[in-house]
């Protein structure tokens, strides 16, 4: 009977060694890589799956930085393969998707969209969940042997947000780091050139960039 009473006691009163311990659910992350041009599926820090990818070209270059999965839909047509798994970048409509063009995975093809083979982002799609993150790496300025290009008003991007944090951290902007150059960015910048002893054009010209220490 004593023994009994030892077990119900332990059953529905645990001690504090004894209680039931829940254990977190698994962390799945991707990492995408645009010098690899390969996206790394990601288990609690270890890489469980690896995937050739496409990426932007020079023009529509593909956003680096933290974001994570926001949408999933199938079949958004066939240029965008069988799957769609939206970012939720600030500065437009970007996502990891499937393609009609196979051939062209691993080259620089895309308006910005990591594109994947349709079995390998179908494998993908029912692997991660909504919210996962996903850290995009790559050059600065897009592709490595892509000239600069000056950022004037209207301009967006992954370079746009990085001089709007300079910017911010340095006080001279703001806003919220969105990736557009809008009004509120001119006249940081400008602000930044007068006090740094710049040509005040209200422009990102390379110098500029080498000032604000995001290139060399």
């Amino acid at each position: 009977m004593r023994l009994f009473f030892l077990l119900f006691l332990l059953i529905f009163f645990p001690t504090e060694e004894t209680a039931w311990v829940h254990p977190e659910p698994s962390k799945m992350e991707i990492y995408v890589n645009l010098w690899r041009k390969e996206l790394l599926l990601m288990k609690d820090g270890t890489v469980i799956k690896r995937y050739p990818i496409s990426a932007g070209t020079s023009d529509t270059p593909t956003p680096i930085g933290d974001f994570r999965v926001v949408q999933k839909s199938a079949e958004w047509g066939s240029g965008f393969g069988s799957r769609w798994l939206g970012l939720n970048v600030p500065f437009g409509i970007y996502g990891i998707h499937g393609t009609n063009k196979p051939h062209l995975i691993g080259r620089y093809v895309s308006h910005g969209c990591i594109r994947m083979r349709n079995r390998d982002v179908e494998d993908l799609y029912d692997r991660v969940s909504l919210n996962t993150p996903v850290r995009v790496d790559g050059p600065i300025l897009g592709k490595e042997e892509l000239n600069y290009r000056i950022l004037v008003r209207g301009s967006m991007g992954s370079l746009v947000q990085l001089v709007q944090n300079r910017l911010l951290a340095g006080g001279y902007y703001a806003g919220p780091p969105h990736g557009i150059f809008d009004d509120a960015t001119e006249q940081a910048v400008k602000r930044y050139q007068k006090e740094n002893g710049l040509n005040v054009t209200g422009q990102i010209h390379f110098a500029d960039l080498v000032s604000l220490g995001i290139v060399e």
